[in-house]
């Protein structure tokens, strides 16, 4: 994009000085970049032009259009903040400076065009898919620290999503690789920070474009199908725009009457939530209507309901209740005249700038009034409010996982037994109400009424639910509701409140408890040898001690230990294969080293599942036979010469695992086993029951993906009435 063009969006307010600041901000930011390309080919200008470009929409402040254009340049070039300070003074420092990520770290959550090279100069490839895991770490710790530096200064996050917006319009010069993680981190994070904004405009783009790459045949589809009808669609819509117009005009209702335009990803989501087929969801017309006042939307409701029938469960008032990104209108659908669905949308021109561009709205007033003002305050004391628990969280995966579900996920609204309402993220269970309303209420619940009936602790609170917590005197939480196998506990800030509670208590028992619980699992899962020393490294602590000290406090779950520990095995020395051995199209999930396409089958002796160290065995006419490396078969044979070193590969598939369960024997043991495994998409290969003096002992062989699988399995099992021990039978 030309200059010339982004000085033609610059707001019509912005003073001599302010258009001199951007002007300077340029000149700077296309010396530092003069040497740099885009995959793309293009001048790395053109890159921070475009994202003023889209800043400049918003209307926002003439700094950070000016940080907008220097945002790469301390991270990709010789300009320091310091040199930012001195030309352009500390606001625009302060945001260049939070939209800065992390110099010394691998740019792979970047999102952009930039050319990645290695020390010799040449373009950097992707790593090998050994190294998988590691890349997921660094992407969420990418991620943690942009959202901490976003979090202190809203206007940080407005360039950070014009950034990722460009980015994602130029996603086709981007290699294979990269494409599809950079739009599903788009899906996963950008799209519904944008939505927690309020930022209409930026929000469907970024949800379109992010479905377009993660899910192409579907995104082509519906693209397709939207075209077909299109001509059809707009000149009905044209004639229900007239007749809507004439109707209010009757009704002496000044308003201006709208298409609503239909996106791509909110098509196909409403398909999947309502189970509707395209045809049902492309039919449905819809308009919006932007009249003067408040009284007026609900007047236009009347006119429109009276006129043509309501259907049942589609109104919805956003007026009186807003969401929780504070969008207001009227939503409603009613049967038109030729028997067909119309969707209809009432706001006001206020509610209409705040829909488009949520916080941004208050720079698009001409002149700022106490209201504009102090519906700004309110918006960013609201996200202010729930991102309080964001510096308690250090874990990068946690991090990222806590911005889904606590920040981006809808809310649900939860009375207390006096009336008063919590607001709280959808999923949110009796322990997280309890820690909303005081840390010591949370720490001594222990049961829950809900509407007056006792529940358990994992059931999930709805909007309207009045929870009253019941408590011990003197009470402590429990190490089990930080379990996620268990669903307990869902927000962050019960999380944080919980392991507060257990840092405070003794290092020396949180080590031994810690030991215990990971032994504990090891053995259940069976895990016989385990490397403590590198394990606790590549979680990033100094020795197993420390380790086993944040087990024990709850920093970290046995879940992250297992999941690390299958993706250690698998990078490991002695897995490693060139990749020009590897397959291309493999079948198996097994990789042989050195020898390309080789047959291999699973050894039914100790059915090996990924994660388990394994070794190949050359047997006559079938190629490897894999077996894990603690089969008595394996450490029992001479014929060392017919081992190989095999690598789990990463084609997804299961693995007979088995399993034994010891119980009291009740009515519907089985049953409920059954519905378990079968809630967790678990085939059930084999099973054998014996029950002695009303003692159970099942012998299963279930069919799992992978150790993460089979840990959380066995905890949900062992939690089912009766259940004394569940875990897997080790071979020989």
């Amino acid at each position: 994009m030309p200059l010339e063009k982004l000085f033609e969006q610059l707001p019509e307010t912005y003073t001599v000085a302010d258009r001199e600041l951007v002007q300077r901000a340029y000149r700077v930011a296309e010396e530092a970049h003069r040497e740099q390309k885009r995959h793309s080919g293009e001048p790395y200008i053109t890159h921070c032009i475009s994202v003023a470009s889209i800043l400049a929409e918003l209307k926002v402040p003439p700094e950070v259009i000016a940080a907008g254009l220097l945002h790469d340049t301390v991270e990709d070039t010789t300009v320091t903040l310091a040199d930012i300070r001195r030309d352009f003074g500390d606001t625009v420092k302060i945001l260049v400076d939070g939209v800065t990520k992390l110099t010394h770290l691998p740019r792979v959550s970047r999102g952009d065009q930039h050319a990645e090279k290695n020390e010799n100069g040449d373009e950097e490839p992707i790593s090998e898919p050994a190294l998988l895991g590691r890349k997921e770490d660094i992407v969420s710790e990418t991620l943690r620290k942009t959202f901490l530096a976003m979090g202190d200064d809203v206007r940080v996050m407005f360039i950070k999503l014009a950034d990722r917006l460009h980015n994602m319009r130029t996603l086709s010069h981007m290699p294979d690789h990269k494409r599809k993680r950079i739009a599903q981190e788009t899906l996963d994070i950008f799209a519904p920070l944008a939505n927690r904004l309020g930022i209409w405009q930026i929000k469907w783009e970024l949800e379109d474009l992010g479905f377009r790459y993660t899910n192409p045949e579907k995104y082509k589809e519906i693209a397709e199908l939207l075209t077909e009808k299109r001509p059809d669609r707009e000149a009905q819509l044209e004639v229900i725009k007239d007749n809507l117009v004439k109707l209010l005009e009757k009704n002496n209702i000044k308003a201006e009457v709208s298409g609503r335009p239909k996106h791509i990803y909110s098509i196909f989501k409403k398909m999947q939530k309502k189970d509707k087929a395209f045809d049902m969801v492309r039919d449905v017309r819809a308009v919006r209507l932007i009249v003067p006042d408040v009284p007026a939307c609900y007047a236009a409701l009347g006119v429109i309901h009276t006129t043509w029938r309501p259907i049942p469960g589609e109104f919805d008032d956003y007026i009186a209740a807003p969401k929780d990104n504070f969008y207001q209108s009227l939503h409603t659908a009613v049967i038109y005249d030729d028997k067909r669905p119309v969707e209809v949308q009432i706001r006001t021109h206020e509610m209409h700038l705040n829909a488009e561009y949520g916080i941004a709205a208050h720079w698009r007033y001409k002149e700022g009034t106490k209201h504009s003002d102090k519906n700004y305050e309110n918006r960013i004391n609201a996200l202010r409010s729930m991102m309080e628990w964001r510096s308690d969280v250090n874990d990068a995966a946690e991090f990222v996982e806590s911005m889904r579900s606590d920040v981006f996920q809808d809310r649900v609204y939860i009375f207390t037994p006096r009336g008063d309402i919590i607001d709280l993220p959808a999923g949110s269970t009796p322990i997280d109400f309890a820690y909303h309303v005081h840390t010591d209420i949370g720490h001594c619940c222990r049961g829950a009424r809900v509407n007056g009936k006792l529940v358990p602790l994992y059931q999930e609170l709805k909007t309207g639910d009045q929870v009253e917590i019941l408590t011990a005197k003197r009470g402590a939480p429990s190490r089990d509701w930080l379990n996620p196998n268990l669903g307990l506990v869902k927000t962050s800030r019960a999380k944080a409140k919980i392991k507060v509670w257990f840092k405070k208590q003794e290092d020396e028992q949180n080590l031994a408890q810690g030991r215990d619980t990971l032994e504990k699992e090891l053995l259940r899962l069976g895990i016989k040898e385990i490397n403590f020393e590198k394990m606790a490294r590549d979680l990033g602590h100094k020795n197993p001690d420390e380790m086993f000290i944040s087990l024990g406090n709850g920093d970290l779950s046995v879940s992250r230990i297992v999941k690390q520990f299958s993706q250690q095995e698998e990078a490991s020395d002695i897995f490693e294969v060139n990749p020009s051995s590897a397959p291309a199209n493999s079948t198996n999930a097994i990789e042989v080293v050195g020898l390309k396409g080789m047959l291999s089958s699973m050894a039914r002796c100790c059915n090996p599942m990924p994660g388990d160290q394994v070794v190949g065995f050359i047997t006559r006419g079938r190629g490897a036979t894999i077996h894990r490396q603690d089969c008595p078969n394996i450490l029992q044979t001479r014929d060392r010469e017919r081992l190989l070193q095999v690598r789990w590969g990463h084609v997804e598939r299961t693995y007979p695992v088995p399993i034994k369960i010891k119980a009291y024997d009740r009515q519907g043991l089985v049953s409920d086993i059954s519905n378990l495994l079968s809630d967790e998409n678990i085939n059930i290969a084999d099973v054998k029951v014996n029950v002695n003096r009303s003692m159970a002992d099942l012998r299963l062989v279930i069919e799992v993906k992978d150790l993460t699988q089979l840990s959380r399995v066995l905890t949900r099992i062992e939690n089912l009435p009766n259940v004394m021990e569940a875990h897997r039978t080790n071979p020989g």
